[in-house]
């Protein structure tokens, strides 16, 4: 068997019961090694563990928040920990975000900040590690045992919602962060496609079933509803379809919603 396995970042995996940790897990089920960055290590470290006990090889990554220097901090130690010789990075997921719902009036400049820090300064600080590391491979091979598609170097992939593409009464810090992760997302697709480089933004249009959205809607009718809810392994499952996709015919962005969403 190959030594080399090909690795998969994500930023941003909360709890471990979202879209992020649905992704580790199926990616570290295909045979990528996995590197965590988030907030939190307790729920960074279970998850690592939960992974390493089911047969992956996992690592969790601590930050302090989402602003450039702790992420650029983050990837000099993952390539500490996975020699890029040994452990390539093929597939990299941004899902960090932070939400400020509040009318406009009501909006603080420090609120505004530490948003587009998040959804805008951290994406780019992640973007520019994840593309400058791809920018070294040569195209992914059989040999790695991973899953990207024909003549591609690497796969990053950004998380975002219905926000990215439409405003709302309260959303207006919100849609703007979104909005320009949304075009950080596309405008890198232009430009590095041709490096063989894919790039995908998901717009996620429906509440994902949470631990923290049963606590917020306290409905087991909801909960138990799957054509009203969104399932975060199905979420994973649409990544890894984007990673498999060959240079023929890329996706750059995809909507997911539920079968009886209202949009």
């Amino acid at each position: 068997m190959s030594s080399v396995r090909p690795l998969f970042v994500v930023a941003g995996v909360g709890n471990a019961t979202g879209t992020g940790a649905s992704a580790a897990r199926l990616f570290a089920q295909k045979g990528y090694k996995v590197a965590l960055i988030s907030r939190g290590p307790e729920s960074l470290n279970k998850l690592a563990e939960e992974l390493s006990q089911h047969g992956g090889e996992a690592a969790g990554f601590p930050v302090q928040d989402y602003s450039p220097n702790p992420i650029r901090a983050a990837f000099a130690a993952i390539r500490s920990h996975f020699p890029p010789s040994s452990s390539p990075l093929r597939v990299a997921l941004f899902n960090a975000a932070h939400g400020v719902w509040k009318p406009f009036l009501e909006t603080s400049d420090e609120e505004l900040h530490n948003f587009l820090d998040i959804n805008i300064g951290a994406a780019f600080a992640f973007s520019r590690e994840v593309i400058t590391e791809f920018l070294k491979l040569r195209f992914e091979g059989p040999g790695e045992g991973g899953q990207g598609g024909a003549r591609k170097r690497g796969t990053l992939l950004f998380t975002g919602t219905d926000a990215s593409i439409r405003g709302n009464v309260t959303s207006s810090a919100f849609a703007a962060g979104k909005r320009g992760l949304r075009a950080l997302s596309q405008s890198l697709a232009k430009e590095f496609g041709k490096k063989n480089i894919h790039v995908a933004h998901s717009v996620i249009d429906g509440s994902i079933l949470t631990d923290r959205t049963r606590t917020m809607f306290n409905s087991p009718e909801w909960e138990t509803n799957v054509d009203g809810r969104v399932d975060s392994n199905s979420i994973a499952k649409t990544f890894l379809d984007l990673v498999q996709q060959d240079s023929s015919a890329w996706t750059w962005e995809i909507d997911l919603r539920p079968a009886h969403a209202e949009w």
